[in-house]
């Protein structure tokens, strides 16, 4: 029995559709007895069939492949959520998973970070580039704002940076778990040539990393404990959640909360430290 596309798809297609100006795409004409584009106009900047397009929104025809459903999504340009929308409705599940370069982040989202004080946190993207930070995370982790923005990558800082590897109690067992979780990440998220330059780095310039990477472990990052040996103030014990940023796929979110009330003033003290007049 065929199977058709449908008709909750042909019903958003017509409401984007009808959402486009004509005179932004150079499409003329005149007079419009509706709002939007025609058609063939979508079919046209979405490099398909004006017939098949047209029993798309009619609920005619099979299912599209995603191949289609990409040119549609592009043809009338389509936000990151509404494109995962238009495969839902034309496959019954999101696209693949593409990798997006990093965009910073919103201040709003910059807003709720800095609220989660004296939690340290951060925004990172699929391939770990940390794109946002709290006080609390320049104070105890690492203050990225000092860093050039290549060198904000939580692996090249894990397998480069002497002080964040003397931060970590047990560094060899942290490192392992964490090319794990890099490796899953990155592959969820479809960086296949940005994993594979980080990689190539990294494997020159550690052998460490190198070895691990052989090893093909792979590890979740969704919880777990972390403890820093901070040199001005001691031992300080976290727990980790990691946590996905609504809109933003390409973005993740990593919170440390103090498991004491002992660790929370320490982070307290090395935060009111670096506001003091001649802070650093």
């Amino acid at each position: 029995m065929p199977v058709h596309a449908s008709p909750t798809l042909g019903a958003f297609l017509r409401d984007r559709r009808a959402r486009l100006d004509p005179a932004t795409f150079g499409f003329g004409g005149g007079r419009r007895r509706t709002p939007g584009l025609r058609r063939e106009e979508v079919a046209q900047r979405a490099n398909i069939s004006p017939t098949w397009y047209t029993w798309l929104e009619q609920g005619r025809g099979g299912a599209p492949s995603a191949d289609v459903l990409d040119r549609i999504a592009a043809g009338l340009m389509l936000t990151e959520p509404e494109r995962e929308h238009l495969f839902m409705l034309g496959l019954g599940r999101p696209p693949e998973p593409r990798y997006r370069a990093p965009e910073g982040v919103t201040p709003r989202l910059q807003r709720v970070l800095d609220a989660l004080s004296p939690s340290p946190a951060i925004i990172r993207t699929a391939i770990w580039d940390v794109v946002a930070w709290n006080e609390a995370a320049a104070a105890l982790l690492t203050d990225y704002a000092l860093l050039p923005p290549a060198q904000r990558n939580i692996m090249r800082l894990m397998f480069s940076h002497s002080r964040v590897r003397a931060l970590q109690e047990d560094w060899r067992s942290v490192a392992r778990y964490v090319v794990g979780a890099f490796r899953a990440d990155a592959a969820r998220a479809g960086a296949g040539a940005e994993i594979t330059q980080l990689v190539e780095e990294l494997s020159q310039t550690s052998p460490e990393f190198a070895a691990l990477w052989r090893d093909n472990d792979i590890a979740g990052h969704v919880e777990g404990v972390k403890r820093i040996h901070h040199p001005e103030v001691g031992l300080v014990e976290m727990e980790f959640s990691a946590f996905a940023v609504d809109g933003r796929p390409d973005l993740g979110m990593l919170v440390y909360n103090p498991v004491t009330r002992e660790s929370a003033d320490r982070i307290a003290g090395l935060i009111a430290a670096r506001s003091a007049p001649g802070g650093e």
